[in-house]
């Protein structure tokens, strides 16, 4: 049976609860440690953004198993005010006017998959993915 935890994110409490269970997970599913803390770090980005942007929202962490590979999926949904121009939040040079409009670029560069939907007014849906055994630096290196 596949593991999931759910963590409803209202604080920088709920991204703390959030961060470590991503951690958990990871370790179990036999990622790296320096995996675990990118999956970690990339956990806190989202959050801080739901907390931000948001109010309240929640993650998800589920463990994957697609073609012969083991992952670990990251959700974070919230119905806040949603993203006008995603392509534009993942930019580089993007910037928020409520942050340093780091955190979906952020978590960009330490997963291996991002999808984003988001609606102005109906709120965002982010999954990340990472695999194990997934180079990350040569990752790193393509994005």
């Amino acid at each position: 049976m596949s593991e999931e935890v759910r963590v409803p994110i209202e604080s920088d409490a709920d991204t703390v609860i959030a961060r470590q269970a991503g951690r958990d997970v990871a370790l179990r599913l036999g990622f790296t440690r320096t995996d675990a803390t990118f999956i970690a770090t990339a956990i806190s980005e989202i959050a801080r953004n739901i907390t931000v942007h948001a109010g309240a929202g929640e993650m998800i962490v589920r463990e994957l198993n697609e073609d012969g590979r083991t992952g670990l999926a990251v959700i974070a949904r919230d119905e806040g005010p949603g993203i006008s121009d995603v392509a534009a939040v993942m930019r580089q040079d993007y910037r928020s006017n409520a942050g340093l409009g780091m955190g979906i670029w952020g978590a960009m560069r330490l997963m291996d998959e991002i999808d984003i939907k988001s609606s102005p007014g109906e709120g965002t849906t982010v999954t990340m993915k990472k695999w194990c055994g997934f180079d990350e630096v040569a990752a790193f290196l393509d994005h």
